[in-house]
C-alpha cells in the first residue's frame, strides 16, 4: 500500500500548525496512526491505527484549519442574494 497520500496529509497538517510538529507511523499491518513530536520525550500517540482513507480524513480534520479564501466577486454575490430575501 502506498503512503504518499498519508504523508501529504501530515505535511499539510504541519504547514497549518506553527508550534507543534506531527508525524505518522505505519504499522506492519499497513495501518497508520498520527503522533505529536514531544522533543526528546517519547512521541504522543493521537489516534488509533487507521486504514489509509480513514487516516487521511482524520488528519485533514485535525488541528487548525485554513480559512476559506473569499474573492470580491463572492462577497458581491452574497450581498445580492441577501437583498433578494
Amino acid at each position: 500500500m502506498r503512503s504518499t497520500r498519508a504523508t501529504a496529509a501530515v505535511e499539510r497538517l504541519n504547514a497549518r500548525s506553527t508550534d507543534v510538529r506531527y508525524s505518522m507511523v505505519r504499522t506492519a499491518e499497513e495501518l497508520f496512526y498520527l503522533t505529536q513530536n514531544a522533543g526528546f520525550a517519547a512521541p504522543i500517540r493521537l489516534s488509533e491505527a487507521l486504514e489509509l482513507d480513514a487516516f487521511v480524513r482524520f488528519v485533514n480534520a485535525y488541528g487548525p484549519q485554513k480559512p476559506k479564501r473569499v474573492s470580491k466577486l463572492d462577497v458581491a454575490f452574497e450581498k445580492q442574494l441577501q437583498k433578494k430575501e
